[in-house]
């Protein structure tokens, strides 16, 4: 079985669980692991072989006796149990967007709901307004469902497509015939998720290449196997197109792989009015076909400045570059701090002084712990005499480690009414507070904007955190008027973030890019919880390249006291920085 196929019925499992009530912890496991299977690139049935699939986070002992079985039999036994109490139809209606489990069995028990059919006749009916806990808007919602339906998952995230990328380009370019080997493709443009991965490669010995690529553990299948490539299948489902081409051509390649659909065809359309015909096998002028051994090579053949991967979506980048006149877009090495991550005082996993000593060996001058606050409701938070106490903590260790500023600060909690949910005496002992809405997402777009300018226009408010609150593949963002967000920005000099989760990457480019132009700063945090996660700050300065943002448009690329001196509250808390 493909870990696509197996992780379906962990799913199946998880919301049968659901549906007959069992305690979350149980439904909450069945979930987590069919995350894990699914993103696993590596063939799950043949680690349950092998007895290594507990390596897997999330699969223990009771879950690998059920994987046995069903590779066994074909079937999960408490599935089937499950199966034979509610009808088919009915895990199809827990899949629709923002409906779940509870409110299926809700429906089931009160209206006799058991399938998508039996849902929409409820609904023509007018008959959900009269359950408990729906009425007329919630109506109104499964409506909408309904007409948009189940949409299946075809992409995969960046940075799990980038974990299955570095370990296949890092594989074959220890292979001996390997020359150069390089990403393509919607990954190399550093896109918020992928459909498939291209990589792109030249050997001295192109059979003996492809022949080991097709032979790497990570692929589940192979489609295609020849001396100009090998067309594959990964054991998560993403297909795999390995090109291999004559190192002459490598940059026409390349370049072919990594723009989009659209840039290669605005860029194709453009070249032939000037006399030139570009492909991936070269460029032809008067009857010539020029070979390309480097990308830069086929830009300056049509005249133009050198495209940076992020920007290859045609959104008028080939214009800029044949003007010359291309933005130097930020990069990761501009970043002086990182001013949203978490601790174990709320739902961090590493305390003050080992987050800030993982930030310091990353090169930055300034972190600011901003835990969540008392109404998040997510999982831990800080109550106010804790938050208290949270600033003593930071203070000592900022005074006690070298080399890194440490701020005191709260990822604060915006209110249905826009109101913060900390007083104002307590924000104000702060140095840095990140306001975020964590409730009430179905809010009208109009209220919803209104709440969000509130909190912008509370005077010790730094930052609006993840402004609109979308999951990559998993939550659409929230309705705002995003112009009337970065006018209020401007106006009260908050500043806006591009959250670097991988999940996130909100704002996004389209947003960011509209706020910068209307005059707003951003700000680029990584929201670690782990150590480990700093390291998320590579998304958000490449969703700020793919926005055309420059080191100039992003407050976090200068020192502590040049960003103090750009906010709103300059100077009222934290003052002049530490010398260390």
């Amino acid at each position: 079985m493909r870990n696509a196929e197996i992780a379906l019925h962990f799913d199946e499992l998880a919301d049968l669980y659901e549906l007959d009530g069992a305690i979350v912890h149980r439904v909450v496991a069945y979930r987590n692991a069919a995350k894990a299977i699914r993103e696993s690139p590596a063939s799950i049935e043949e680690m349950t072989r092998s007895g290594t699939v507990t390596k897997v986070p999330g699969i223990g002992k009771t879950l690998e006796e059920k994987l046995q079985t069903l590779f066994d039999t074909g079937v999960i036994p408490s599935a089937e149990r499950l199966k034979a109490k509610y009808p088919p139809g009915l895990i199809e209606v827990t899949r629709l967007p923002g409906f779940g489990a509870k409110k299926a069995r809700k429906l089931f028990d009160v209206l006799g709901v058991a399938s998508l059919e039996d849902l929409k006749r409820a609904v023509d009916e007018e008959k959900l307004r009269d359950v408990a806990g729906f009425g007329p808007k919630a109506e109104e919602n499964v409506r909408k469902a309904l007409e948009e339906g189940v949409k299946p998952k075809q992409r995969l995230l960046l940075s799990k497509t980038l974990e299955i990328a570095s370990a296949l380009v890092s594989a074959i370019r220890e292979h001996p015939a390997a020359d150069r080997v390089e990403i393509a493709g919607s990954a190399r443009r550093w896109a918020e998720s992928c459909k498939d991965l291209d990589i792109v490669a030249t050997a001295s010995d192109p059979d003996a290449l492809a022949k080991a690529f097709a032979g790497l553990p990570l692929l589940g299948e192979v489609q295609h196997q020849g001396s100009a490539g090998v067309k594959a299948v990964t054991h998560n489902g993403l297909p795999i197109d390995f090109r291999i081409v004559p190192p002459e051509n490598f940059g026409n390649l390349l370049q072919h792989f990594t723009g989009s659909g659209k840039h290669n065809e605005a860029l194709r359309t453009a070249a032939v009015k000037r006399g030139f015909n570009v492909s991936e096998y070269g460029v032809i002028y008067d009857g010539e076909t020029h070979a390309c051994a480097s990308e830069e090579e086929v830009y300056e053949l049509l005249g133009m400045q050198y495209i940076p991967p992020e920007l290859r979506e045609n959104r008028g980048e080939l214009d800029a570059a044949r003007k010359h006149e291309l933005p130097e877009l930020v990069r990761l090495a501009d970043i002086r701090g990182d001013l949203h991550m978490h601790t174990v005082a709320s739902d961090g996993r590493f305390t003050i002084e080992q987050m800030a000593e993982a930030a310091r060996e990353r090169g930055y001058e300034y972190i600011a712990i901003t835990d969540h606050s008392a109404t998040h409701g997510f999982g831990n938070d800080v109550q106010p005499d804790e938050l208290r106490r949270q600033i003593e903590l930071v203070h000592e260790a900022d005074a006690a480690i070298d080399g890194i500023r440490i701020l005191a600060g709260t990822e604060v909690n915006v209110l249905p009414d826009g109101t913060l949910d900390y007083e104002d005496d307590l924000l104000a002992q702060l140095d840095w507070i990140v306001a975020s809405l964590h409730s009430s997402f179905r809010l009208g777009e109009e209220e919803q904007t209104e709440r969000m300018v509130r909190a912008m226009e509370h005077p010790l408010v730094d930052m609006i955190g993840h402004p609109t609150g979308r999951l990559i593949e998993r939550r659409e963002p929230y309705a705002l008027d995003i112009d009337a967000i970065a006018e209020a920005a401007v106006r009260t000099g908050t500043f806006l973030e591009i959250n670097a989760n991988p999940d996130r990457r909100d704002l996004n480019e389209l947003n960011a890019r509209r706020v910068v132009d209307a005059g707003a700063t951003v700000v680029i945090d990584s929201d670690a919880h782990w150590t480990r996660t700093l390291l998320n700050m590579q998304y958000g300065v490449a969703t700020a390249r793919r926005a055309w943002l420059t080191a100039e448009n992003v407050a976090n690329t200068r020192s502590w006291p040049e960003l103090d001196a750009m906010r709103k509250s300059s100077g009222r808390r934290s003052g002049p920085a530490r010398s260390s």
